[in-house]
């Protein structure tokens, strides 16, 4: 594991420490659960941007109904 080093506000420092302390683990573990948290909602923020602009491309949406009716043939084939 790598050691990181960053200045935060007093404030934030304190807070950190008193939930720390109410949940009964180290700091360095908060921050990692919290941060991990965070970079996940960015993530998963991200790809509900790049839906929606799919949405809108006309090209996907084309490929998409084409390959939603291969699908359906295939199922309409194997049901014979």
């Amino acid at each position: 594991m790598k050691t990181f080093t960053s200045s935060l506000p007093e404030d934030l420092l304190a807070l950190l420490a008193e939930k720390a302390e109410a949940f009964a683990i180290p700091k360095n573990k908060l921050i990692e659960r919290a941060l991990r948290a965070y970079l996940d909602q960015l993530n998963k923020a991200a790809y509900l941007k790049s839906y929606k602009r799919m949405q809108q491309d006309e090209d996907v949406l084309m490929v998409a109904e084409e390959g939603m009716n291969d699908y359906y043939k295939q199922l309409e084939d194997e049901e014979g």
